[in-house]
């Protein structure tokens, strides 16, 4: 008999619920998330050479990934807060726009995902901020977790991903 999946967030009477992580045991954890901001050559160049008026956007959106990742469990509801080991958010210039890669790291009782994939979102609505200004037509595609290891469930990686 296979088990049903269900939400792990929802009740048996369907509200909302804090999961309750405490019989978990503790286990190394880390989740990567990925996003791109997809923007003009002309932008693309422009941050390249430094030439914001708003400064660094790469390093500003970093730093904010960083502190983005920090502040998950005030962001999302029902995010237990963890003691986060590593935050490592990176962002590189590319063919049409900036691509973004964060990796959260845990020793805990759950999972880093959401952090992982909430860096990756802020990051990228950094780079969106500092670079508005020059091009109103900056779209933020494809935020996705990219890969997530330890925990019960163990490692999982999206289709196609390289590690």
């Amino acid at each position: 008999m296979t088990k049903s999946k269900s939400l792990s967030h929802v009740d048996a009477e369907g509200k909302a619920v804090m999961v309750d992580v405490s019989a978990k045991e503790t286990s190394v954890r880390e989740a990567t998330a990925s996003a791109f901001v997809e923007m003009n050559a002309e932008t693309v160049r422009i941050v390249s050479e430094g030439g914001l008026g708003k400064g660094d956007a790469l390093g500003v959106a970093k730093i904010a990934g960083v502190m983005a990742a920090k502040k998950t469990p005030e962001l999302i509801p029902l995010c237990h807060p963890l003691a986060l080991s590593k935050i490592d958010v990176e962002l590189s210039l590319v063919e049409g726009g900036v691509s973004i890669t964060s990796t959260v790291r845990t020793t805990d009782r759950t999972g880093v995902e959401m952090e992982a994939l909430t860096a990756a979102s802020v990051a990228a609505l950094t780079v969106y901020d500092m670079c508005k200004a020059v091009d109103k037509g900056i779209r933020i595609t494809s935020v996705e977790l990219v890969q997530k290891t330890g925990g019960k469930s163990g490692p999982w990686s999206r289709p196609g991903s390289a590690d």
